[in-house]
């Protein structure tokens, strides 16, 4: 089965309509994906999951074909959109969480039964925290209109992403999404910055996990990998040489090897 054109509709607890995009055949793998991007962003690593997956990738709320809820926007009513994909799919599924979509996946993670196997790919975790005035340029460039420049500027100065590896984002056809999403980027940091990651709430959550960390990823997401390994009973964590936050990008071949090792192994 090839990529869906139109997207389901999972209408989420408080009434946000979530977009999801099916395709490949097998048992699910739901795909949650960072910051400034849409579903379009796994259009790299899909081919190799839809052969052994029926993948299900969710837009996240803001953006994508998914709706933004009218309320005041937080990270719990993200989870919330996770949790109802997860009960849509009507069957256990694997994870795969990807930056601010880890942080949902994890938290997501201690309130359902139904994730077989969970991937994080450097959630921040209150780790990687844009300092302020970083945060006031994002919401400056949002107000001036200049969505371009608010990702690259996130892609270096947050992700900490080169300025080669921006170019390399910036050549992607998910680069137009990214500038869609543009929108949510500094709610998103807001949220960041007040998250504190408490190791005794993960203590108890036993679900395999594969922590990922790019090897020339800054210190703040290698502590965020510490903490998270240190903290999750049964967490493997892997590092992936020369790469940092964008390997789904630029390692695709490394990344794809990484998860299907750990999903398809014993």
């Amino acid at each position: 089965m090839g990529p869906q054109t139109e997207a389901d509709r999972v209408v989420s607890q408080d009434g946000t309509p979530i977009a999801v995009w099916r395709s490949g055949a097998g048992e699910p793998l739901l795909l949650i994906h960072g910051t400034a991007a849409d579903h379009g962003r796994w259009a790299p690593v899909l081919p190799a999951f839809e052969e052994r997956f029926g993948v299900v990738a969710m837009d996240r709320r803001g953006r994508g074909g998914s709706g933004d809820g009218e309320g005041a926007y937080a990270i719990e009513r993200e989870v919330e959109d996770v949790l109802a994909v997860i009960a849509w799919a009507g069957e256990p599924v694997d994870v795969i969480g990807h930056s601010y979509g880890g942080m949902c996946a994890i938290e997501a993670a201690l309130h359902t039964d139904a994730i077989r196997r969970l991937v994080l790919y450097e959630p921040p975790l209150g780790f990687v925290n844009a300092p302020p005035h970083v945060v006031a340029r994002l919401e400056e460039l949002l107000g001036a209109g200049e969505r371009d420049e608010l990702v690259a500027c996130f892609m270096r100065e947050v992700a900490g992403l080169s300025p080669e590896q921006v170019e390399v984002l910036r050549s992607l056809p998910a680069w137009h999404a990214r500038l869609d999403a543009a929108g949510t980027i500094p709610r998103e940091e807001r949220t960041e910055r007040d998250y504190t990651f408490v190791a005794d709430r993960f203590h108890g959550l036993d679900v395999p996990t594969l922590f990922l960390q790019g090897g020339d990823s800054t210190a703040p997401f290698k502590a965020a990998a510490e903490a998270v390994a240190a903290a999750l009973p049964n967490c493997t964590r892997v590092v992936m040489p020369g790469q940092r936050h964008a390997a789904i990008d630029t390692g695709t071949e490394l990344f794809t090897t990484e998860v299907l090792r750990f999903l398809t192994g014993p």
